[in-house]
């Protein structure tokens, strides 16, 4: 599985024309099927009047994981849903939904002419969207006393550390968030600011925006 992939920046809905026929892309950040699925439905009930309503969705980041799924919604097989999805995999994007809801305008476009009006489509929604990268993270704890807390926790940022979190208690125990090959930097530069008397534990795995 990657260790970082990208993410819509923002959702976006973008429409086209081909020959008369309106295509309308709406471009959605997701986290399961069921959003994606929501997402769909959703424009179905909006645009009763629209003849097609053409997806696909990528979930989760590259790795045998991820689930991608592509529907034509009756246009001629393979037109619609499959170059939609080549263009998501193209861009390389996780965690997005498109539908492209096309109102016919009276010319056949043919296969071809399909298939560029569904990827084109996608296309012009992803330029508006934008892109982010999506990242996993290691996250640490780390205990340190109060007189140091302060300066530990500055050069850790001034180093590209990410502190998710500072809890003060009888100690202060900091959160934090480095990308997994990382870790053993993050242990040297610990003992470099420590003097080696404090440790970062294990404490699990997120992903994170950047």
């Amino acid at each position: 599985m990657s260790a970082h992939y990208l993410v819509p920046r923002r959702d976006a809905a973008v429409e086209t024309e081909v020959r008369r026929s309106r295509f309308l892309c709406t471009l959605a950040r997701v986290a399961d099927e069921q959003a994606a699925r929501a997402v769909v439905e959703g424009l179905r009930r909006q645009h009763p009047d629209a003849g097609h309503h053409c997806s696909a969705y990528v979930l989760g980041p590259p790795g045998p994981a991820r689930v991608e799924r592509a529907a034509d919604d009756g246009e001629p097989a393979g037109t619609a849903g499959a170059p939609m999805l080549e263009v998501l995999r193209g861009a390389e994007v996780g965690d997005v939904v498109a539908v492209v809801t096309r109102w016919f305008g009276g010319t056949l476009l043919g296969a071809g002419g399909l298939v560029r009006a569904y990827g084109d489509a996608v296309r012009a929604a992803l330029a508006s969207a934008g892109t982010r990268r999506r990242e996993l993270l290691s996250e640490l704890t780390l205990e340190v006393g109060h007189g140091d807390a302060g300066r530990v926790e500055s050069e850790l940022r001034t180093r590209g550390i990410a502190v998710l979190d500072t809890a003060y208690a009888v100690r202060v125990v900091l959160r934090l968030g480095v990308a997994p090959h990382d870790v053993p930097r993050l242990h040297a530069l610990l003992a470099e600011l420590t003097g080696g008397t404090a440790v970062a534990e294990p404490a699990g795995e997120r992903w994170v925006d950047r």
